[in-house]
């Protein structure tokens, strides 16, 4: 069955509510949201739950929760990712257990999505941290690109509650059609990933996709919903 992964320790609180429907979390690593705390108590959960644990680094932007592009220099994006590296992973290994993944955040993400300079920065930080690590990209972005070429696992993202471009890009949340808000509707969307590699973009084309793993966000209104209901289905097909 396709990994299911899911944004955590963001202030949400749901956490617990999700667990048993996910794979995979992405826990926030401070720069965007969360502290040592959150942190800690997602740790914990995950590993409850025998749920994969990832690094969620983001720019530093609290205030807009790491959504507000900003213009920095590949070493600067290279050391913002090793620092909240090393901020998890410190609590992990007091835990007793392991980093399994590294997915970036919001502006970090989808900028490094479509920028090679970046993705390569991105890819070098976590393969310097880790090579063992699995980098988690959008599917067909420059991320998943150059974490290849750096020869790191890499995992092919697709969006559960998310709607596409024509070139496969995710729409700006800052457009009103960015967001899936129904649940048949998100269900119906999973199921054409997993079963046949595509998705139906805002334009109406089909596009193709690499699924490895599908994402709900952690912060979405009905995030929990979602997570049972694709479980649920998917342990279905």
């Amino acid at each position: 069955m396709i990994d299911i992964n899911c944004d955590m320790g963001e202030g949400c609180g749901n956490e617990t509510l999700l667990m048993p429907f996910i794979n995979s979390a992405n826990i926030a690593c401070g720069y965007h949201a969360g502290n040592a705390s959150t942190m800690q108590q997602v740790i914990d959960l995950c590993l409850q739950y025998n749920v994969n644990i990832g690094a969620h680094p983001s720019f530093l932007d609290r205030e807009n929760f790491g959504r507000t592009e900003m213009d920095l220099s590949l070493s600067q994006i290279h050391n913002l990712v090793t620092e909240q590296l090393e901020i998890l992973n410190e609590l992990i290994k007091r835990s007793g257990a392991k980093l399994h993944h590294v997915k970036p955040h919001g502006a970090l993400y989808n900028m490094a999505a479509k920028n090679t300079g970046m993705a390569h920065a991105i890819a070098k930080a976590v393969k310097s941290f880790d090579p063992s690590l699995i980098l988690y990209g959008l599917s067909g972005s420059k991320l998943i690109a150059m974490a290849s070429e750096e020869g790191l696992q890499t995992a092919s993202e697709v969006f559960a509650d998310r709607t596409y471009q024509p070139d496969g890009s995710l729409t700006s949340r800052a457009l009103p059609n960015a967001l899936l808000t129904n649940t048949d509707e998100a269900v119906k969307q999973v199921i054409k990933f997993v079963k046949e590699n595509k998705v139906i973009s805002v334009s109406g084309a089909e596009i193709n996709v690499k699924a490895d793993t599908v994402c709900i966000h952690g912060d979405g209104l009905h995030a929990v919903e979602f997570a049972k209901s694709i479980y649920q289905k998917l342990h279905e097909i």
